[in-house]
């Protein structure tokens, strides 16, 4: 099986379309690398692009999408919703197939050193690949924004990993490690932005301060206006899907809203978002209204639909679900399925797999007895 890596890199750019573009280009102009989503937001001012490779692919196209960004994202004239230091805010990179944390960690940091000696400009590290307690997380480290970034640097305990504490007016500065698969996730408000900010911090794992916790742990949290849509919603990212699913928080906000007497509309996936995780919303209504649904593309259809992933913009779950998205994926053959899998998908209400299939599961079977017997 190939190594897969993913990189998710936040751009502070989400309204030219140039810029947008430019960097895209850059990605896919990569041998080796598959540019999968770009995810621009005009409130944000920000675009998520999220591509795949191998080891070697994914840093060149990293670097080359930074570089494309270097002469056209000038952070002196950024202004966003979305907090901020640098005009590639952050360049995570997670193990998708065959790879482990350790060996992401190697590649952030030849990433991070790279990019520091090529462009000039301070890189930091966070997640798995920061030994800094203090600076583990993109709270801890983008403390202050952009804005702040140039006094900070001023400080030894904020000199950067890679690069020099030059300030770098242009650009600020730029976060990179290893990370679990983060969900980008909004909830949808018909309030106020401080309505949705007071739910956020209900919700976030750090709440208010250390003696006022929030409700769900591996939470980051905040509330924003999106002018766009005419709403507020809750921004929340899922740092560990295992120990807090999107829809525990979507039903968390819903109870929040209710106590507030403000509506919650729906939602929003900002890129990619594992094929479990949705899978895991649909078992849980399923249980939650006593329903029956078995096949897989009709439990990620009830999924967008309890959710409401598709009230701002159409979910395809082929372009938006990373198992879906990946190069030669085969996670849909049948050949690929394990027994249980199969045995569940006759079950389903679609007219396929059917007795062909059986039959042919049967054939195979009854060779592996026969070949049993020979030997």
């Amino acid at each position: 099986m190939p190594k897969i890596i993913e990189c998710v890199p936040n751009f502070s750019e989400g309204r030219d379309q140039k810029v947008i573009t430019a960097i895209a280009d850059a990605v896919r102009a990569t041998p080796g690398a598959t540019l999968l989503d770009v995810d621009p937001g005009q409130s944000t001012n920000r675009t998520v692009y999220t591509f795949v490779g191998d080891p070697e692919s994914i840093v060149e196209a990293a670097l080359n999408a930074a570089k494309a960004a270097y002469p056209l994202i000038d952070m002196r004239k950024h202004k966003g919703e979305h907090p901020r230091m640098g005009a590639l805010d952050v360049c995570p990179f997670i193990p998708i197939s065959d790879v482990t944390v350790t060996e992401c960690v190697e590649i952030s940091k030849k990433f991070g050193a790279r990019l520091a000696k090529e462009v000039g400009v301070p890189v930091f590290l966070y997640g798995a690949a920061s030994e800094t307690e203090y600076r583990k997380t993109m709270p801890q480290i983008r403390a202050g924004e952009y804005e702040g970034l140039e006094d900070k640097l001023k400080e030894e305990r904020w000199a950067p990993d890679f690069g020099c504490s030059t300030f770098v007016p242009s650009w600020g500065g730029t976060v990179t490690g290893v990370r679990k698969f983060l969900i980008a996730y909004n909830i949808n408000m018909l309030s106020t932005k401080e309505q949705a900010h007071r739910i956020a911090l209900n919700l976030r794992e750090k709440g208010r301060g250390d003696d006022q916790p929030g409700r769900l742990k591996a939470c980051q949290g905040i509330g924003w206006w999106l002018e766009e849509a005419n709403i507020a919603q809750i921004s929340l990212n899922m740092t560990d899907m295992d120990v807090t699913p999107m829809h525990v928080a979507y039903e968390e906000a819903k109870k929040d809203a209710e106590d507030l007497k403000v509506a919650v509309t729906g939602s929003e996936l900002v890129g990619l978002v594992p094929l479990s995780a949705m899978l895991a919303a649909a078992d849980f209504y399923i249980e939650k209204e006593g329903l029956m649904v078995l096949d897989e593309n009709q439990k990620v259809h009830l999924a967008i639909n309890r959710l409401g992933l598709s009230t701002l913009s159409p979910f395809n779950p082929k372009e938006r679900i990373i198992e879906y998205c990946l190069p030669s994926s085969s996670s849909n053959l049948l050949i690929q399925k394990t027994v249980n899998d199969f045995v569940l998908s006759v079950g389903d209400r679609s007219s396929a797999p059917g007795g062909g299939s059986v039959s042919a599961l049967l054939a195979a079977l009854g060779c592996g007895l026969g070949a049993m017997v020979g030997s």
